[in-house]
């Protein structure tokens, strides 16, 4: 009775032992499977990760580089390397917000001292900032000196918003100055350059607005040297380690963001050299910071040690405020002739192409002053002739102004006696032909300015294409010398002209080309639309 339960254990035994093995085989088996199955699915993977990389393989510091070197004295290309390449500024957009704050503080309309709001939004704004608040105001000075060595973002709309109202129409503005300029692949979104897709530039363009703002406001461009600041009591140190520790460096600014990588503009005078660097896109700030050192030691040896030339840069540089007219009358009888001296040529600058290694080159138009000497004639009073004096060039003048130089009109000769002369118009002044308007006659040189230009009729016929119409004639004279420079087959015969006109209480100025047929004037204004420049053909 007892063997029947001991014999069924040991089958019981047998059997487990042989479930388990089983169990075990079938394990052994299936997971040598499924790691054959998944190292051929890794093979398969990697293979496709190593043809996919160069697709998802995010940017790098080194393909965000960009640099140029010029000589500020004479535009010269020292160095380039992707100058014409879009980058983002970063805070490098600052130097754009100041310049538009300094043309406000030499034209009067703000001080130093000028109290600016602070608003919910510029409070708001990223780091780095000031830290001011709503309710409270931001002297001008403070924020000059905050945008350059703290860079504070906070500020930037503080003076966006005193001066346009808003940001976005302040970059609005920015964007327009800095086409006026001739940068014009640079775009603004923001007065701060803190992260926007659209906001982008050159290492070219801004080694430009370099050069175009320490020429315009050389009393504010100081300011790019503060080395610290104190702001209610906090202590702060400019983000320009170059500035204080490289021999003739004077500025200019830095910039940071994840997208733009380490950014740059720096000018240096060494005894009569100048030159101004740009560098984009560094892997770190040192590294940076470096690079810069680098092109500064090789490249400031090459930069001219001539004086600056007083030129005009037409569609490069902003020209400065119109001189008055001048013309030197003499109308006494006994004083001798003048023997005139040799002329002295104006130079106007056209803007090289991107990518173009060459200097912007000088047209030469020749200038002439008048001085009034008396006629042999017998008369009862003293009869005033013009004998053509040449006269040198007005220092920097604008390039609508040196394109409105008037030829010399050949010497009148003494005319036999009329009738009964009319009587000359209030204020006119005795001179050739009869009077000279008392706006004219004044002594001066024969440069034609926008306001004696726009005295004299002129009689236009047949197809025009106009631009746009500005509430300011020089910015309708810039945006028509940078259209003839970004189209300049079509326009090169082309006669630009402003048109003033007067709607409800603003006055506009058009800006226009005249001298086409209908079909010329649609074809350039095809032309024009390609390069972006907005326009229309009309009959006049």
């Amino acid at each position: 009775m007892s063997r029947v339960p001991i014999e069924a254990s040991r089958w019981l035994r047998v059997c487990v032992l042989g479930l388990t093995a089983a169990f075990a085989f079938t394990a052994i088996t299936v997971d040598d499977a499924d790691a054959r199955s998944r190292r051929k699915r890794a093979k398969h993977s990697v293979t496709y990760v190593k043809k996919a990389r160069p697709i998802a393989q995010p940017i790098s510091a080194g393909s965000r580089y960009a640099a140029i070197v010029i000589d500020a004295k004479t535009r010269n290309v020292l160095h380039q390397s992707n100058a014409d390449s879009l980058r983002h500024p970063a805070s490098l957009t600052k130097i754009m917000t100041l310049y538009l704050l300094f043309e406000r503080l030499e034209a009067g309309k703000i001080k130093l001292a000028t109290q600016m709001p602070v608003s919910e939004e510029a409070a708001a704004q990223a780091p780095t900032k000031l830290g001011v608040r709503p309710g409270q105001t931001l002297a001008v000075d403070d924020a000059i000196k905050a945008l350059i060595t703290k860079s504070a973002n906070d500020a930037a709309v503080v003076i966006a918003e005193a001066l346009a109202g808003s940001e976005e129409e302040f970059a609005r503005q920015m964007t327009r100055k800095a086409h006026a300029l001739g940068m014009t692949r640079t775009i603004y979104r923001n007065a701060s350059g803190l992260p926007d897709d659209a906001q982008v530039t050159t290492a070219r363009e801004q080694a430009l607005l370099g050069v175009a703002i320490q020429e315009r406001f050389p009393r504010y461009y100081r300011y790019f040297s503060t080395t610290g600041f104190v702001f209610h009591g906090h202590a702060m140190r400019n983000h320009n380690k170059l500035l204080g520790s490289v021999a003739g460096v004077d500025g200019i600014k830095t910039g940071y963001t994840h997208a733009s990588g380490f950014n740059l503009v720096t000018s240096m005078r060494r005894g009569d050299r100048h030159v101004v660097a740009v560098v984009l896109g560094g892997a770190s700030g040192g590294q940076r910071d470096a690079r810069m050192r680098e092109l500064l030691a090789a490249h400031i040896v090459e930069a001219s040690t001539k004086p600056a030339s007083h030129v005009a840069v037409a569609a490069t540089q902003e020209p400065a405020a119109p001189s008055p007219a001048k013309m030197q009358v003499a109308a006494v009888a006994s004083q001798p002739a003048v023997k005139p001296p040799a002329s002295t040529p104006t130079e106007t600058k056209i803007a090289p192409p991107l990518g173009s290694n060459e200097p912007i080159k000088p047209v030469v138009v020749k200038t002439v002053m008048v001085k009034l000497a008396p006629a042999k004639a017998p008369a009862a009073k003293p009869v005033i002739t013009l004998t053509p004096v040449a006269a040198p060039a007005e220092p920097k003048p604008a390039p609508e102004h040196t394109a409105a130089l008037a030829a010399p009109a050949s010497v009148a000769q003494p005319a036999p006696p009329q009738p009964a002369p009319q009587l000359p118009p209030p204020g006119a002044k005795p001179g050739v032909l009869g009077v000279l308007p008392a706006a004219v006659a004044v002594a001066s040189n024969a440069i034609v300015t926008p306001a004696a230009a726009a005295e004299r009729p002129v009689v236009r016929s047949g197809w025009a294409i106009q631009i746009g119409a500005f509430e300011d004639e020089t910015e309708a004279r810039q945006r028509l010398a940078a259209a003839k420079t970004k189209a300049a087959a079509v326009l090169k015969k082309a006669d630009s002209y402003t048109e003033r006109t007067v709607k409800g209480d603003k006055t506009w100025y058009r800006a226009r080309f005249a001298g086409f047929d209908r079909d010329a004037a649609t074809a350039a204004c095809k032309a024009l639309k390609r390069d972006g420049v907005d326009c229309m053909a009309l009959k006049i």
